[in-house]
């Protein structure tokens, strides 16, 4: 076993900057703004013995119910034995259900219950006040902008996956929503 007191190299007693163009004060913003609104969710979720792949998978199943097995690994980038643990909690304890696919079968499809609309909407509720309060303080209050921004913060192949969404409420405001959402 390695003595612990052994020093592999030289210790940096500065703090890395902004060396290669990075910029450290985003990054960190965003590790920031990530941990305050997930913070909100995860004392709820704490309440069920749920994490936060409970709260994606919630989500994503509410916003496009009927979304299939194969669709919901795609979105979430997670593996099958992920998801099967988090999706058999979640059928287990009534906030999802689980029916085969009308074309084919053997594929799943995924619907909340009222007790699964009930809790994506309880988890949703702080991070919608935490945005709406974000966006006043900011004094940024254009919504179309940081949508833009945050969607071009997805990789390009991506994207997709954010226009199958039904409309924002800035889309629907505007008439951007071509009705296929």
């Amino acid at each position: 076993m390695a003595d612990r007191k052994t020093v592999r190299g030289a210790p940096i007693k500065t703090p890395v900057g902004g060396q290669d163009g990075i910029d450290f004060s985003l990054i960190e913003l965003f590790f920031f703004a990530y941990r305050d609104f997930t913070s909100d969710p995860d004392e709820i979720l704490a309440d069920y013995g749920f994490g936060r792949a409970h709260h994606r998978v919630l989500h994503f199943v509410n916003r496009r119910p009927g979304l299939t097995v194969a669709e919901l690994l795609d979105v979430l980038k997670i593996t099958k034995q992920s998801l099967a643990r988090v999706l058999k909690q979640l059928i287990d304890t009534d906030h999802i259900v689980q029916l085969p696919g009308p074309r084919d079968r053997r594929q799943r499809e995924l619907y909340p219950t009222e007790k699964g609309r009930a809790l994506a909407l309880a988890l949703a509720r702080p991070q919608s006040r935490r945005i709406h309060t974000a966006l006043g303080d900011s004094g940024l209050g254009n919504r179309t902008s940081i949508e833009l921004f945050l969607k071009a913060m997805v990789n390009p192949e991506l994207r997709a996956q954010i226009d199958i969404l039904p409309a924002s409420p800035t889309q629907q405001r505007s008439g951007d929503d071509d009705g296929e959402h």
